[in-house]
């Protein structure tokens, strides 16, 4: 874990439980969780730059981006349905501007779109509620704790604990 010198995550089953809430008028709501964004706030203090690649292009993704104040938001990646950049594409433009490689990121996904990225970062990790094709990628972590529940902060912890030794 000391040569993580980037952070990236998956919104929906990663920093979400995967859910979407409906109201009545039509809102979409998500739910996080506060340890989660606790986790990459003191990465970025320790000087790991963090950021969230998702295939969505919700405005409550960017709010809770800004809140946390990460440096790096990619929305509206890794989508068939969007037919641009890929999370692979878009990991390597982060690297390429830091001067790191992805043998350097810690990313977290879920599901088939994280597929790729995955298998291409240093240290691939999951939560347990992750895509069986997800969990049987080469070398992935898999964490104790669901996505949105803490599982963010589970892998941060770890990193930090790893960057005192």
């Amino acid at each position: 874990m000391h040569s993580i010198k980037l952070f990236l995550t998956d919104v929906d089953g990663c920093l979400t439980d995967g859910g979407l809430y409906y109201t009545a008028e039509d809102h979409i709501m998500k739910r996080f969780c506060v340890y989660d964004g606790i986790g990459m706030v003191r990465l970025q203090e320790v000087g790991i730059p963090c950021g969230i690649l998702t295939s969505e292009t919700s405005g409550i993704v960017s709010k809770r981006a800004e809140l946390l104040h990460l440096k790096y938001l990619y929305l509206g990646v890794g989508s068939r349905l969007t037919k641009g950049m890929t999370k692979r594409q878009a990991a390597q433009e982060i690297c390429d501007e830091l001067g790191i490689s992805l043998a350097e990121v810690c990313y977290v996904g879920d599901d088939i779109n994280d597929i790729d990225l995955l298998e291409a970062v240093g240290h691939p990790c999951c939560p347990p509620n992750a895509r069986p094709e997800v969990k049987a990628v080469p070398g992935i972590r898999v964490l104790n704790t669901p996505g949105g529940h803490g599982a963010i902060r589970e892998i941060a912890d770890e990193i930090l604990a790893n960057c005192k030794s």
